[in-house]
């Protein structure tokens, strides 16, 4: 079924969007806040409770996520879901501090509202291209592309620490917010393509746009 799906571009859109999303939230913010929050001078303890707060954010708005897939299409959502986060990760770098600053609130109640935000639309879109019985399946795959992201992201982030003495400042955060931008870029794309045919032309088309931008967003990081 794999070898299958992956003929399709659709599943290239939403494996490597979902690459993504696996690298801006389990790989970047989830394995390196509390270390970088530290070396802001923020306690660690203070840290890992703003990181805790992001996972109980994150059940509501995966709760509303799925609401809104039910009364919205789910490519343009997906579009906002990753435009919105590559956002937040430029102001990032500037929020942190010895202290909680309201901002950093803001950004914390957001990025939990949208961390597991693309799993719904992305789940109904599988069910469209791929039907019902092969949904379930294709996935379990696409959510293989989430985990090996999320390796990426942290990895990457190590081996800056690592090399560098450091965690990544503001242009590790741009890179995340190329990355998320590839994927909004994709998704509209894939919204504005009129039939079956052309939005498979473009999918395809942007998915290998996307991954080039995702490796050379990541070399050097």
């Amino acid at each position: 079924m794999l070898f299958s799906s992956a003929r399709t571009p659709a599943f290239w859109v939403l494996a490597m969007t979902f690459w993504i999303c696996g690298w801006s939230t389990n790989g970047l913010v989830q394995t390196h806040f509390i270390p970088a929050a530290h070396d802001h001078g923020m306690p660690a303890t203070t840290a890992s409770g703003l990181l805790a707060l992001i996972g109980v954010f994150d059940i509501l708005g995966t709760v509303f996520s799925g609401w809104l897939t039910d009364r919205v299409r789910p490519w343009p959502l997906l579009a906002v879901y990753y435009f919105l986060r590559g956002l937040s990760l430029l102001f990032l770098h500037n929020l942190m501090g010895p202290a909680i600053q309201p901002m950093l609130w803001i950004f914390i109640i957001f990025y939990g509202l949208d961390w597991v935000a693309a799993v719904p639309p992305t789940v109904v879109l599988c069910r469209q291209y791929f039907g019902p019985v092969k949904a379930t399946v294709v996935f379990g795959w696409v959510f293989a592309f989430h985990m090996v992201g999320a390796g990426a992201g942290s990895l990457t982030a190590g081996l800056s620490r690592e090399s560098t003495g450091g965690l990544p400042g503001r242009m590790g955060y741009r890179r995340g917010v190329v990355l998320c931008g590839s994927s909004q870029l994709a998704i509209d794309a894939a919204t504005a393509a009129g039939g079956a045919s052309t939005g498979h032309r473009a999918g395809a088309l942007l998915a290998r746009q996307l991954f080039a931008r995702g490796r050379n967003a990541c070399q050097g990081f």
